[in-house]
């Protein structure tokens, strides 16, 4: 982090930053506390935060405990990443209309909306530099997409508490926010140490005339977040990536976790990352008009899977396998980066706690490798 662009802010006059924003045409989002899960809302105040809250995340398992302390940012994370800001799970994409004359097609492209985002976790910007590339830098961009994320101020926070289930430090996702952020926020205790990103985030930190961080704050802030990514339980092992899940197409474990596996989706819709989508139409009663939506979709139903007469991905067996290997080899291909960025809600969110960090070193096992090929050879009669 950069001395010139480090200040501190009391955790007490939070609300000056919020009020800052608004002031500068924001509608603020941020996580509130809602039937036993964090979401995100648009809030006015402090006292919209989930303030001394913490959650316990293990795989399969979400609760929310208040700790009657004062922390401000005490919450990971919840079920929701940044994604629905910038890829909304459904929005219409074209209008068409019958006239006496033909039809008249109109396009949907939303306003782009002056959102700040208070509270995102260096996963997500990770997801949200996945995103950008998938949907912003390839041959074809999404004005969709782009309209939202053109008005997006993110504020980050920086994490000083691992989840049992968080594995970012061995993505290189976190815990510290390194990129993607206009502004970055680390409590520690009852201060704020406050990070400009972005010429956006300078602008805002100027209007709050905040005193530059002593040394002490950032050493010790340091310290935490460092403490934090040592504290992480879980890790993937990357190194082997993305030929060796290749050679794993044919491996007996996929038939074990396709056993557990109820394809509900979960794990697709709560990645910060995943983009599969399906299009319907909707046309009105009066059948003079009709809607062409995008709507959010994943690998794991079996209608996704329905090419031309022919489902290519008719089992659970199939689709998991096709999930994972996207996500951790054939995304590294087709992108240049891992379709993981470590947040671990794939793990919590899973109703039978499917667990990749477990799954990805089973499928990499060399015993059970050879065990495959033996068995293949036997077949052949090899």
């Amino acid at each position: 982090m950069a001395d010139d662009n480090l200040r501190i802010l009391p955790a007490a006059h939070l609300q000056r930053l919020l009020d800052t924003l608004c002031v500068r045409g924001y509608r603020t989002v941020a996580p509130t506390a809602r039937d036993g899960a964090v979401v995100w809302e648009t809030i006015r105040s402090v006292a919209d935060l989930p303030i001394g809250w913490r959650d316990r995340q293990e795989p399969g398992c979400y609760r929310l405990e208040q700790t009657g302390a004062q922390e401000i940012f005490g919450i990971v994370h919840g079920p929701q990443s940044l994604k629905p800001f910038v890829f909304a799970p459904r929005e219409p994409l074209l209008q068409i209309e019958r006239s006496k004359d033909g039809f008249t097609a109109r396009s949907t492209v939303p306003p782009s909306e002056k959102v700040a985002v208070i509270g995102t976790r260096a996963c997500d910007l990770a997801g949200l530099v996945i995103q950008d590339r998938i949907f912003l830098k390839e041959t074809y961009q999404d004005s969709y997409y782009a309209a939202r994320r053109e008005g997006l101020f993110v504020v980050a926070v920086n994490c000083t508490r691992a989840l049992a289930t968080c594995f970012c430090s061995s993505m290189d996702t976190g815990p510290r926010a390194h990129n993607s952020f206009d502004l970055a926020l680390t409590e520690v205790d009852d201060q704020l140490l406050v990070e400009a990103g972005s010429i956006a985030g300078q602008e805002v930190l100027s209007d709050l005339f905040l005193p530059p961080a002593p040394e002490s704050l950032v050493a010790e802030a340091a310290k935490r977040i460092d403490a934090c990514a040592r504290s992480q339980v879980r890790r993937l092992e990357r190194s082997r990536l993305p030929s060796a899940l290749y050679d794993a197409h044919a491996h007996p474990r996929w038939d074990t976790v396709a056993g557990r596996c109820l394809a509900c989706t979960n794990c697709t819709m709560v990645c910060p990352t995943c983009f599969c989508h399906a299009v319907e139409e909707t046309p009105d009663l009066s059948q003079q008009q009709t809607t062409h939506v995008r709507l959010w979709d994943s690998c794991f139903t079996q209608e996704h899977g329905y090419i031309h007469g022919k489902n290519i991905r008719p089992t659970i067996k199939d689709r998991y396998r096709m999930w994972l290997t996207h996500k951790l080899a054939s995304w590294i291909d087709q992108f240049g980066i891992s379709g993981c960025v470590g947040c671990g809600r794939c793990i919590t969110w899973c109703p039978v706690g499917i667990d990749l960090t477990e799954e990805l070193p089973a499928l990499l096992t060399p015993s059970e490798q050879q065990s495959v090929i033996n068995r293949q050879q036997e077949a052949s009669g090899g």
